[in-house]
């Protein structure tokens, strides 16, 4: 190498190293709280979303990823971070609704029909517009994860048609919109905390539930629970959230390296989501579950059954919204085809 050129690339070397020392990033300890267990897609990519922070911050900033519900429910951890007493979460959108109302939209029973239509939405302009909202109220979001399609298991029959929900004790999330949705399809739905959820089963505090394969598997619900119906009737975003009160402290160094992060943990998580749903299917029917589909047209019928539930979401979250996300929907369709 020609000491001109050995010269340009130790400047170069020099600047790098520079601008990596001159980042204005705190030795930080973050507690990241999530439902799920350590072995379990949530788990993997919250391990993913520690090891980005660390490597992009040399080391400074440490992730304690902390799962089971170690720290509370989903309920329980956004008051944490509302109050600044932890740092991070990922939970379900569905528990924030009574934080910021406009979650509500993303409980919508059918609103989309596979796993591509929702990233369009959730990334695009109308799902951020959504997640700035959480700032009012002493949150920040930073990306939608995938839950998945959520689908029904029970104790008590198969579910192939409307009236077979008759009188099921359905345990359902702390969430208006599921609560409306399962009682005006005639179940008997239980608010209950995920955490509580196994325990209810087992002691047939409730029939059954509605969750992704993922979490029935993780879970192990197929030891508490017999029928598995495949609906897809709603698709189940999580949200990664930062406590504003924390991060409205940090520097735009270390926000970058969380925003990055978190980007880069979204695109694994949904990726390792959607292949393990595959195969979580699978195991449960291996592991003696029943399970049928539900056919379209039952779908159907169970749709209009929500057309009420649906009225009082567009309500409750404004028509705009409403029409800005039916709108952002129907263009994700309509390109995909």
């Amino acid at each position: 190498m020609k000491l001109k050129q050995l010269v340009a690339a130790l400047g170069i070397a020099l600047v790098a190293s520079s601008a990596a020392y001159a980042q204005d990033i705190k030795p930080r300890l973050i507690r990241f709280g999530y439902g799920l267990v350590e072995n379990s897609n949530q788990g993997r990519a919250v391990k993913l979303f520690a090891e980005e922070v660390e490597k992009a911050s040399g080391g400074k900033m440490k992730v304690r990823a902390i799962g089971a519900a170690a720290l509370g429910s989903d309920v329980q951890m956004q008051q944490a971070l509302i109050g600044g007493a932890q740092e991070m979460m990922v939970g379900s959108t569905a528990t924030l609704v009574g934080i910021t109302k406009e979650m509500a939209i993303w409980d919508t029973p059918f609103l989309f029909n596979n796993a591509q239509e929702a990233d369009v939405v959730l990334d695009g302009p109308v799902g951020q517009k959504i997640i700035d909202k959480l700032q009012e109220k002493g949150l920040v979001g930073l990306v939608y994860w995938e839950n998945g399609f959520r689908n029904l298991t029970n104790n008590k029959q198969p579910v192939a048609k409307l009236e077979d929900l008759n009188g099921i004790k359905l345990r359902v999330m702390q969430n208006n919109v599921f609560l409306d949705s399962f009682k005006s399809l005639g179940a008997n739905a239980v608010p209950l905390p995920f955490s509580e959820l196994f325990t209810a089963l087992e002691t047939k505090a409730v029939d059954g539930q509605e969750n992704p394969y993922n979490t029935i598997l993780s879970s192990k619900f197929y030891e508490v629970q017999k029928y598995l119906t495949v609906t897809n009737h709603v698709y189940s975003p999580w949200i990664v959230l930062v406590s504003k009160k924390w991060w409205d402290g940090l520097s735009k160094d270390e926000r970058d390296v969380l925003a990055n992060a978190a980007k880069k943990s979204r695109d694994f998580e949904r990726k390792d989501t959607r292949e393990e749903a595959a195969k979580a299917l699978a195991e449960l029917k291996a592991k003696g579950m029943q399970v049928n589909e539900l056919s379209a047209a039952e779908a159907n019928r169970m749709r209009s059954k929500l057309t009420q539930v649906n009225a009082s979401i567009a309500a409750n979250v404004g028509q705009d919204l409403w029409n800005e996300v039916q709108a952002a929907v129907e263009k994700a369709r309509a390109s995909s085809k």
